[in-house]
């Protein structure tokens, strides 16, 4: 009930009534929180990777966690790849396996080749990529390097595709 006062030098005051403010209010908010819709987070990448494999085959008598060499990537043959870029995120440089590698402004031929018969060759120990990627490097070049990667074959089989492929930062200390 909203009352009228009377003041002495005659103003009138008027009261106003809360509970139709916070009702509507609190219809405002119902309101606005039935209808959010969150914008999807930009950059989020759906991957299909490949089913998790033991790092070392344990035996009866060992416990679990325990290995019998003190290098957790031996038995590993990894294939280091190492991309360098220009101040403005392009890529000037790839090197596989400490062996620079031409780069071209079209689809990366020279590097798909040299790539090609790196891990092509049947005597060929590689069996997983690791990518060192800048924290400059355009994200339009690095799916051109992983492009050509996800189209290469391991030891001559056509059937055996590259599906083991890691990307680290040019920080990371572990990285080759």
């Amino acid at each position: 009930m909203s009352r009228k006062k009377r003041r002495s030098s005659g103003d009138e005051e008027v009261e106003l009534n809360l509970a139709a403010m916070l009702d509507m209010a609190f219809q405002l908010l119902t309101f606005f929180i039935l209808t959010f819709k969150p914008a999807p987070v930009e950059g989020q990448i759906s991957l299909r990777m490949p089913p998790p494999q033991p790092l070392a085959n344990a035996n009866a008598t060992q416990q679990a966690g325990q290995t019998d060499s003190k290098d957790p990537v031996q038995g590993f043959n990894t294939l280091a790849i190492v991309l360098a870029t220009d101040d403005t995120g392009k890529l000037t440089h790839t090197y596989v396996a400490q062996q620079e590698v031409p780069v071209d402004d079209g689809p990366l031929k020279l590097f798909s080749d040299y790539l090609g018969k790196v891990l092509n060759d049947p005597g060929s120990p590689f069996d997983q990529v690791i990518i060192q990627v800048p924290a400059k490097l355009h994200y339009s070049e690095l799916m051109r390097v992983m492009g050509v990667c996800t189209k290469q074959t391991i030891g001559g089989d056509p059937k055996n595709k590259l599906a083991k492929l890691s990307l680290v930062d040019e920080k990371n200390p572990d990285s080759p």
